[in-house]
């Protein structure tokens, strides 16, 4: 069997620090934490009420509202993610 190689092309990134690679890197460099108060969830009933949140994360930008309701959030993240690592990658144009 011969080694198979894995080439990265594109990045793409959906965090608690920021959607897209230039401003989650922004805030990463800039030592921003994107730790914060949980607001997706009353946390009264926990020991903790601090993690890392993605906010202000709009599905409708990244796929049709349609399909967003048959698939979870992190399905959301990732379809995010990959969309703008293939735009990063020249793969695709701003439609995808």
């Amino acid at each position: 069997m011969s080694p198979r190689r894995v080439v990265v092309t594109g990045l793409g990134v959906v965090s608690p620090v920021g959607i897209g690679a230039d401003v989650a890197w922004d805030a990463l460099v800039g030592g921003r934490s994107g730790i914060t108060d949980i607001t997706l969830f009353d946390a009264t009933g926990y020991d903790v009420h601090v993690a890392g949140e993605v906010k202000d994360f709009d599905v409708a930008q990244h796929m049709d509202p349609k399909d967003a309701r048959r698939h979870d959030r992190n399905t959301h993240f990732a379809v995010a993610a990959s969309g703008e690592a293939l735009r990063d990658a020249g793969l695709l144009n701003g439609d995808g």
